[in-house]
């Protein structure tokens, strides 16, 4: 059982401003024991290795505070940023 949850939260849409997966501005995702269903697969691949130090308590060194950073997704035309935030449970 993990001591934290991790909460993706869309907060910007760059480029066309249009996801072309579907997903849009205030989309929730919440990683805890299981994968969040819906997410686009490459949205995952590039959140996992964030999400995973964030729910074992891991930080990052640009971080200010060690619960809530920024992700993007690898759509270099339209890259969506995520919010990552990390959630005692």
């Amino acid at each position: 059982m993990y001591k934290y949850k991790v909460v993706a939260k869309i907060v910007e849409i760059r480029g066309e401003g249009k996801c072309s997966y579907g997903h849009k501005i205030g989309d929730t995702f919440e990683f805890a024991e299981y994968t969040p269903g819906g997410l686009c697969q490459f949205a995952y691949d590039s959140l996992r290795s964030a999400v995973a130090a964030l729910l074992y308590g891991g930080s990052f060194p640009w971080m200010e505070d060690s619960s809530v950073t920024t992700w993007a997704c690898p759509d270099p035309d339209r890259p969506v940023i995520f919010e990552l935030t990390r959630i005692p449970v």
